[in-house]
């Protein structure tokens, strides 16, 4: 696999820093979520489906809508688009909040909230992926610094929910979640963002059928989906609720969101690695990244002594953060600006679809099949997974143009018809 090391760059502008700003407390309250809600739901007798169904109802509103928040983005902003859906995450959070902290609120209740904060992230998502190129020179320097970001949120989340939860009570979790969208929609309301061209003639269906022309129209991108769909079911959608019996089965509360932030250190360092080594071949080597992964689910299946525990995890996240990196910068470099949006959002949505089936299935198959073997089977099917990533010609053998770097939408386009072999196209 030839790499090359990453050259210095400027990339800490007031935009990026303001971005940087909203993307890192936004995540850190997100990070803090699947924790709170695991233990607040099996705290109110609602089990394991309780968490799965919790859990599938944000994820499956998410992946329903998010095509469409991909059209609103390329059409005609996304930053008053993601405004909106952290004003309205921090309404949702904070009622949850309110519900929990009153009492027992009924599962329909949950389960609405869910709903309405998949919603409004789904109107978010897509704006994520195209303000990245307009706040940064270099979006592979900037990928790889949000994903360190990201990490360091997803150790630091689980591990503050776990004290909050076992200190505290999970509403105070989620009021801390609902400050954290304020914060990101104040910094998304300072930014200073270039013209942003949009053709406003086209109806919302046929940008939808535009987008889909970009997404299939890249065997390299649709075939990472559909591999995505197998790890979803029947990984990353039972892991969490299925991981989080395991784990607070064996240790207690807090040593679950102890293994989380642990993952969370594990994406730290994959991000780091990913600032200094960059693959020619980025899903390739995400791809080889990829096989640390099933550590996690095995970890969670055999659940041995709580450093062991951790370390798994963390082992797991290394692998998982440096892959995050390379596909990011895959999919922002070879997709046209004006149509990044709506491709983004398909290619999310794909990605994720299959999550909620998997945790609506993970209850009732745990039941049936137990808990740690469902776990150990998701552990082999995440090597399997990897392994197609590896496998599959259009996706091991996509390079991006040397030194390829996305400016401003209003300063240039990616290069993406030359950056991928002819035969490398559906």
């Amino acid at each position: 696999m030839d790499t090359s090391v990453a050259a210095p760059s400027r990339l800490w502008s007031r935009n990026f820093a303001l971005y940087f700003t909203a993307r890192i407390v936004s995540m850190l309250g997100d990070a803090m979520i699947p924790v709170a809600t695991a233990v607040a739901m099996l705290s109110l007798g609602y089990g394991v489906s309780g968490v799965g169904f919790t859990l599938a109802a944000w994820m499956g509103a998410f992946a329903l809508f998010v095509v469409f928040g991909g059209v609103f983005a390329d059409r005609f902003h996304p930053r008053p688009l993601m405004i909106g859906a952290d004003v309205v995450r921090c309404l949702v959070q904070g009622s949850l909040a309110v519900g929990l902290g009153l009492g027992h609120p009924p599962l329909w209740f949950i389960l609405a909230g869910s709903l309405l904060g998949g919603t409004a992230t789904a109107m978010f998502q897509p704006g994520l992926t195209i303000l990245v190129p307009q706040v940064a020179a270099d979006p592979r320097e900037a990928n790889g610094v949000l994903r360190v970001s990201q990490g360091i949120a997803t150790m630091a989340g689980p591990a503050l929910a776990g004290l909050l939860v076992a200190t505290t009570s999970p509403s105070s979790v989620f009021a801390l979640d609902a400050a954290t969208f304020a914060v990101s929609a104040i910094c998304l309301v300072a930014l200073r963002l270039p013209p942003f061209t949009v053709d406003r003639g086209a109806s919302t269906l046929e940008n939808l059928r535009a987008g889909w022309v970009e997404f299939r129209s890249r065997s390299w991108l649709w075939g990472v989906i559909l591999i995505w769909w197998v790890l979803g079911v029947l990984v990353w959608g039972p892991l969490t609720p299925l991981g989080a019996a395991s784990v607070i089965a064996a240790h207690g509360k807090a040593a679950f969101g102890y293994a989380e932030g642990a993952f969370g250190a594990g994406c730290v360092l994959g991000g780091l690695v990913a600032l200094r080594i960059r693959p020619s071949r980025p899903l390739f080597g995400g791809g080889l990244a990829m096989f640390l992964f099933p550590l996690m689910p095995l970890a969670a299946a055999l659940v041995p002594a709580l450093p062991l525990l951790m370390l798994g995890y963390g082992v797991s996240g290394i692998g998982w953060a440096f892959w995050g990196v390379q596909w990011a910068t895959a999919v922002q470099t070879q997709i046209p600006q004006d149509r990044l949006g709506r491709v983004a959002a398909y290619e999310v949505a794909g990605s994720i679809l299959a999550v909620p089936l998997g945790q609506t299935i993970a209850g009732p198959a745990g039941a049936v099949v137990g808990v740690h073997q469902m776990l150990l089977a998701g552990a082999v099917t995440a090597v399997g997974c990897a392994a197609a990533l590896i496998a599959v010609p259009p996706i091991r053998r996509l390079r991006l143009s040397p030194g390829t770097a996305v400016t401003a939408r209003s300063q240039a386009r990616p290069v993406h018809e030359s950056a991928v072999d002819t035969e490398d196209r559906s």
